[in-house]
């Protein structure tokens, strides 16, 4: 393999867990109260990583990491995909808590 390419494999993970990192202790320190709709909001942005994540995995990557490319935009996919059924989940059931009893 390329020594380029495992440069670029190595940082690229190095981001990836930082941003993981990163994300968990904000979301862990957002409370209770703001986190559905919080939730209900990042269900758009998930939106736009599905998008990003359909066109990473579908790009003709060439010869060089093609297949790689190809598993880590199905994974990105699959996340992306969960994080967008589970907030319009959450978000459905906050909204059901603000109906009125009876109706």
């Amino acid at each position: 393999m390329d020594p380029i390419l495992i440069q670029q494999l190595i940082f690229n993970l190095f981001l990836f867990v930082l941003a993981s990192f990163v994300g968990f202790e904000l979301i862990s320190k957002v409370p209770p109260t703001l986190h559905t709709p919080l939730m209900s909001g990042a269900n758009a942005i998930s939106g736009v990583t599905l998008v990003g994540a359909l066109l990473i995995a579908g790009a003709d990557s060439g010869e060089t990491g093609g297949m790689v490319t190809k598993l880590i935009g199905l994974i990105a996919i699959i996340f992306a995909t969960i994080n967008v059924v589970g907030g319009f989940l959450v978000t459905d059931r906050m909204l059901e808590m603000f109906k009125k009893k009876g109706s």
